[in-house]
């Protein structure tokens, strides 16, 4: 009895192991299937303007991942914001946006996303040119985690959905932050698909990147917004941002890129 009983815990949790998987997809099946609510669908037609003019089955998809994302995901307001579901809807349908035609497990690392007001302040140490610490205050309107949350400025997210063309949404850009965290911290480089080459990836990426910084360093203007200069991780979320807002400008512009974003996202915004 006494070497029966660690056994049957060790393949009882095993077992556990092995179907949690299936677990998790069923019940998020199940959440899919549920009716999408009626007042989440015209939080989406009024905060989102683009969503009308995506295809049907994208629409379907969207609706379901944000099902999904809600019933999984909390949110915390935070100096003074009461969370509702025009919150709750308005980010959950940014968020899903990355995730469209893509086999998703919706963001696993993150748990938690905080949102304030407006911009928010954060203290942070600088590494002065002597190697020194140099402690300052910066403003944010958001900032992505990699251990569990996103914090995000309801002034700003809300600006964003508002304003699809104008190359700028928060939402997309700290989301972006999180898939890129998904194999370890954020370096501009995401997990690809199969068919994606990671060298060919880089190729385009650094060469999009090192241009950025001399348009910076110049006063040149750009399509990208000049923190994407700051390092890779930026240019990233910064470009992710682009793709979806700007998507016929970088489509002429700067084909090579959107092209791997295409391939990455799975999506082609161009013919919406």
């Amino acid at each position: 009895m006494s070497i029966l009983l660690p056994l049957f815990i060790g393949v009882a949790i095993i077992g556990y192991l092995m179907a949690k998987p299936y677990l998790k997809e069923y019940k998020r099946d199940k959440v899919r299937r549920l009716p999408f609510k009626k007042q989440w669908r015209k939080i989406i037609q009024q905060r989102m303007p683009y969503f009308r003019q995506m295809p049907a089955d994208l629409q379907l998809q969207l609706k379901q991942h944000i099902q999904v994302f809600l019933a999984e995901k909390k949110f915390i307001g935070c100096n003074g914001v009461v969370i509702t579901d025009e919150i709750r809807v308005t980010v959950a349908a940014q968020a899903c946006l990355l995730l469209l035609n893509r086999k998703t497990d919706y963001y696993p690392k993150l748990k938690t996303i905080l949102v304030y007001p407006s911009a928010f302040v954060k203290k942070q140490n600088q590494v002065n040119a002597d190697g020194t610490l140099n402690a300052q205050e910066v403003v944010l309107s958001g900032e992505s985690w990699d251990f569990g949350k996103i914090i995000l400025s309801w002034q700003d997210s809300l600006h964003g959905a508002e304003l699809p063309n104008d190359g700028h949404n928060v939402v997309i850009h700290e989301f972006a932050h999180q898939l890129d965290q998904e194999n370890g911290r954020a370096n501009g480089a995401p997990i690809l698909g199969k068919a994606q080459s990671y060298r060919t990836w880089s190729e385009v990426f650094n060469k999009q990147f090192e241009l950025l910084r001399k348009q910076v360093a110049m006063n040149i203007p750009s399509i990208f917004d000049y923190y994407g200069a700051t390092e890779p991780a930026e240019f990233f979320a910064v470009a992710s941002e682009v793709f979806f807002e700007k998507s016929q400008q970088l489509y002429q512009e700067h084909p090579a890129l959107y092209q791997e974003l295409t391939h990455f996202y799975k999506v082609d915004p161009i013919h919406w």
